[in-house]
């Protein structure tokens, strides 16, 4: 499932060649996960004035309204000038006086909605749960202590939740744990502040990281140019199982929170 480095990869590949550009059509092919909401040829004559993303959610600001855009377990963003022919996959698709945009997903979970602008009821429903941006400076170590007290679960899991911190999905947050010491099991709660502050910092620097090797492609991930990421070769635990730390070389467990996998080492990474 493309994470928040994939997102914030994939709408660095397009954000600036897309600006300014006037929509001339739009195809909905299949049904995806949410209704569009409205008719697809509403969209024609429409200007992209922007590109944000929101945790996993690429924003698109038209001088219309809002397009908000999410990859789901499987898709990508394809944009160019000469695209092939559109296949049984591709299922949203933009034709811009640049160049056309395309949603490529497989399995359908992902999906295009139109908004009038965030404050509406449906953006609100999408986006007004979401917790700090951890790239942004809005990313406050206080606060996000804060959160951690306030939740029981194991950290590991309060970090998917994403209503504390977003977009630390599953293979950066078992990397971020492990540079920080913590255990994926121990209780949020439980976090010292200075244990949080370690963590903060380590969420910071392992999401910095991944978005400057183009993120991870497990399976098929690729930007808007087609460009795979790299992060995995350079994981010290997810993926890992079996494998020896590369700090001290005891064996990599994994283990299953959630009905995800989690990567730790039993030796650098304490209760």
């Amino acid at each position: 499932m493309p994470e928040l480095p994939e997102v914030e990869v994939t709408r660095l590949s397009f954000a600036d060649r897309i600006a300014g550009a006037r929509i001339g059509s739009a195809v909905l092919g299949k049904a995806l996960r949410w209704p569009l909401g409205i008719p697809v040829q509403q969209l024609a004559g429409r200007t992209v004035r922007g590109v944000r993303r929101r945790g996993k959610y690429l924003l698109l600001d038209l001088d219309e309204g809002l397009l908000l855009l999410h990859l789901g377990m499987s898709g990508s963003l394809s944009f160019g000038q000469q695209l092939p022919p559109r296949d049984v996959h591709d299922h949203f698709e933009l034709v811009t006086t640049r160049g056309t945009l395309r949603l490529h997903d497989p399995r359908r979970f992902g999906a295009v909605v139109f908004v009038s602008d965030e404050a509406s009821p449906q953006a609100r429903k999408l986006l007004g749960r979401l917790g700090m941006e951890p790239l942004s400076d809005d990313f406050d170590e206080v606060a996000f202590h804060a959160g951690l007290k306030a939740r029981r679960a194991a950290i590991k899991q309060v970090l998917l939740a994403g209503d504390v911190v977003v977009g630390v999905g599953n293979i950066y947050a078992s990397e971020a744990l492990f540079l920080a010491g913590i255990r994926p099991t121990l209780s949020a709660a439980r976090l010292s502040r200075p244990r949080a502050a370690k963590l903060h910092a380590a969420i910071r620097d392992v999401l910095a990281r991944a978005v400057e090797k183009g993120g991870s492609t497990l399976r098929d991930f690729s930007n808007a140019q087609g460009e795979n990421g790299y992060f995995q070769l350079d994981a010290m635990v997810y993926g890992r199982e079996g494998q020896p730390c590369r700090v001290c070389g005891t064996p990599i467990k994994a283990i299953r929170q959630g009905q995800r996998s989690t990567f730790y080492c039993p030796a650098c990474q304490k209760n």
